[in-house]
């Protein structure tokens, strides 16, 4: 072997010498013949360092080629392993997969019953029932019902309260659509508490409110007519006022070019009496009805989301037999500015709100039932905003609003008639002013859900005012602001609260009536206030739990309404039970 080697390398050796040889012979050659040439003007030396390039090189190639005989052909080498059984007794084990640790499923349960008592013999319950009758039919209920003896600190009137609610449903779900109805009942009982002179010989200011309702809606699955909806509402008092409502609605699409024009109609009605105006004892009726049209096409284009309609609306005033017809705009666009990140937003929408004695009595339960009901006219809302993500876990909203509306209802402390009062005469009671009213206001809203057992959002708004004929918005604040928060402290344990902030309001008081002397206007300032309120809890089982609440911890003395303080801070527990049928 080593001696193939060898005359191997001779040969490669010998071969280069050749080589040499032949390259120096041309050269030479090469010289001789420009000794020959007959241009001889001369002899020119020229001296140049030698600058090799990469074409003068030879490039060796790897693998030679031979053409000796005696390597042509390349010996062969076998290897041969020589194993050695050797006895073992390594056996392997089976893999096995790692096992995860699951959490134990939440139970849910249908149906829940809760019931609480506190301070000021307040009674707290609740019972919500629902149950499946087959895969799609579902029938339930709901009762509650809230209870205060009042006992608040300064008045010598009686001041308690009491609200019970009874509701019904049932509903099914078939392959082309869906419907649901559902009825109910509800009665509430109040007090004309705010007597200006809480020393005077007290009387009975009692007064109830009772509701009864019935509706439902459906829902169609690839249909012309994709849903519509009906409400029938009766509300009344216990001093023989009574308001009918009907509200029937349907949505539906109208094919236009390939496109589709997405459109709603709706009916509403209204009618109700009173028994007698506050200044005039004389019974009033109020009614009318509108028929409104509202087409509206949506826009797409990558980022970009625009909705173009429009409201038309009839409106037909059955006491006064006048009718007028109203335009609205109804426009809102979208744009991802930076995806989810940052989507700005806005808008210009209207419509005719129709104002109800029931809406009002929701809002401020010390509305005297001698009030003038009529529609307000909000002719234009214009809305921008920005919103987004600032991470997964918290998002914002940032936005401003400027409203002009016509014949918007404003709350105002009823007077004092001094003789040949009813109950709710003597100063202690809400009527209605309307008036054009402008509003301009800046709202901002941060969500934070710092893990799926703690949540937190915060929401402020700012609201500025301007009035035509009254000197200000009477009972309408400059600043809201509200905290809530939640948080699931470990699978037993719970807790939240949430902090209601509302600012100044402006009242006008009107002084001297039925007496000998002119009678006094003057403006009284409502101050601002602060809620605070909290809750814990204790799950005991996966369908057992008790609780403890907190409300007005902060102990403020303060009014909502003109002459009518609230309860001082208040304590309540109770417990929720969990349970299928």
């Amino acid at each position: 072997m080593s001696s193939f080697i060898k005359i191997e390398a001779m040969q490669n050796i010998f071969k280069h010498i050749i080589l040499i040889i032949l390259i120096l012979n041309v050269s030479i050659s090469f010289a001789q013949e420009r000794e020959k040439d007959t241009l001889d003007a001369g002899t020119v030396n020229v001296v140049k360092p030698y600058t090799p390039k990469i074409s003068d090189a030879f490039k060796i190639k790897e693998t030679p080629s031979l053409n000796d005989s005696t390597t042509a052909k390349k010996k062969e080498i076998k290897y041969n392993i020589f194993s050695i059984p050797v006895a073992s007794t390594f056996t392997p084990a089976k893999g096995k997969a790692a096992n995860v640790d699951k959490e134990k499923p939440v139970k849910l349960f249908d149906n829940y019953a809760s019931l609480g008592v506190g301070t000021y013999t307040t009674i707290l319950g609740e019972v919500y029932l629902n149950h499946e009758l087959s895969n799609n039919e579902r029938v339930g209920g709901y009762f509650s019902h809230h209870s205060s003896a009042g006992d608040i600190e300064g008045i010598n009137f009686d001041n308690n309260f009491s609200e019970t609610g009874l509701n019904a449903h049932y509903s099914q779900k078939l392959s082309d659509y869906s419907w649901k109805v559902e009825g109910g009942f509800q009665l509430q009982t109040f007090n004309w508490y705010g007597v200006p002179d809480q020393s005077m010989p007290t009387f009975d200011v009692d007064h109830s409110f009772y509701t009864a309702q019935f509706g439902g809606h459906i829902n169609f699955e690839d249909a012309i007519v994709n849903r519509g909806s009906v409400l029938y509402r009766r509300f009344g008092d216990n001093l023989d006022s009574g308001e009918n409502r009907f509200i029937l609605k349907t949505g539906f699409d109208i094919p236009v070019n390939d496109e589709l024009i997405n459109t709603e109609v709706t009916l509403d009605y209204i009618g109700g009496s009173f028994d007698r105006l506050y200044f005039i004892d004389e019974a009033y009726d109020y009614g009318n009805f509108n028929l409104g049209v509202a087409p509206s096409y949506q826009m797409k284009q990558d980022d970009l989301t625009v909705n173009l309609g429009l409201k038309i609306v009839y409106l037909n005033d059955n006491e006064a037999s006048e009718s007028d017809f109203f335009i609205y705009p109804n426009i809102t666009a979208s744009y991802r500015l930076v995806g989810d990140l940052m989507i700005a937003y806005g808008g210009i929408e209207g419509g005719l709100i129709q104002n109800s004695y029931y809406d009002f009595a929701q809002e401020n339960p010390f509305i005297a039932p001698a009030s003038f009901i009529a529609p307000t006219d909000q002719a234009y809302n214009v809305s921008l905003g920005v919103k987004g993500k600032l991470s997964n876990n918290v998002s914002y909203n940032v936005s401003g609003h400027y409203l002009a509306e016509k014949n918007k209802p404003l709350f105002n402390i009823g007077p004092d008639l001094n003789v040949d009062r009813e109950n709710y005469q003597y100063g202690n009671s809400y009527g209605l002013v309307y008036d054009d009213v402008s509003t301009f206001s800046i709202a901002g809203e941060l969500n934070i859900d710092v893990n799926r057992n703690f949540k937190l959002g915060l929401k402020g708004e700012y609201f500025a005012y301007d009035t035509d004929e009254q000197a200000e918005a009477w009972n309408l604040p400059d600043i809201k602001g509200s905290v809530f928060l939640d948080y699931q402290i470990d699978r037993h344990w719970f807790a939240g609260a949430n902090l209601f902030y509302v600012g100044e309001r402006k009242d006008r008081v009107v002084t001297g009536l039925g007496t000998l002397t002119a009678p006094m206007i003057s403006r009284v300032t409502l101050d601002s206030y602060l809620d605070l309120n909290a809750h814990v809890g204790y799950k005991i089982s996966d369908q057992l739990s008790v609780f403890a609440k907190a409300n007005n911890i902060a102990n403020q003395d303060y009014q909502r309404w003109l002459n009518y303080p609230v309860q001082s801070i208040q304590f309540l527990a109770g417990a929720t039970y969990q349970f299928d049928f």
